[in-house]
């Protein structure tokens, strides 16, 4: 009895865990989206009031923002300094090196990809278009990651929880 009593609790236990966990992708992916929008308004200032190089304005991005996006322009300095890669190169190849540590969905990257075609190919002012542009994009995207996480966080954390219960339900 004490032993099914102890399985029907890990059950339970573990079923919770896991909606909680695919319930934190629904909160951690509008927060991420508006991340790499602040860093993209700090890259607009540091290119048209700073006049810095694009290096060091990513070196500069890495120190202030928080994981996983500050590994991405630190992984994207670090591509610059090797002096025959393109930039947009360097670009995609840093958003696929975080791929994996995000909660952005393919649509959010393709967004950042198509702005990193763009990047360094412009004058600053085209380039700012160019930075607004992919900022709106970014927003569309964030509201639609607030709704996806207002529809369904708590319902994936209790779906957990019930889903937990119908094993254990099941299994007496």
């Amino acid at each position: 009895m004490i032993v099914k009593l102890i399985g029907a609790s890990l059950i339970l236990i573990v079923c919770t865990v896991i909606g909680f966990e695919i319930s934190s992708r629904y909160r951690q992916r509008p927060k991420q989206i508006r991340q790499f929008r602040t860093a993209l308004q700090a890259l607009e200032a540091e290119i048209m009031f700073g006049h810095i190089p694009l290096k060091e304005a990513s070196i500069r991005l890495s120190k202030q923002l928080p994981s996983p996006i500050n590994q991405f322009f630190d992984h994207f300095s670090r591509l610059l300094d090797i002096s025959d890669i393109q930039v947009k190169t360097a670009w995609n190849n840093s958003l696929e090196n975080i791929t994996g540590f995000t909660d952005l969905k393919k649509s959010d990257i393709e967004i950042l990809s198509q702005f990193g075609e763009t990047l360094g190919k412009h004058d600053r002012y085209q380039q700012q278009k160019q930075i607004k542009l992919t900022m709106a994009h970014l927003e569309r995207e964030e509201d639609e990651a607030l709704d996806l996480q207002g529809k369904y966080e708590k319902m994936v954390k209790n779906l957990g929880f019930l889903i937990g219960l119908l094993i254990i339900i099941l299994l007496i």
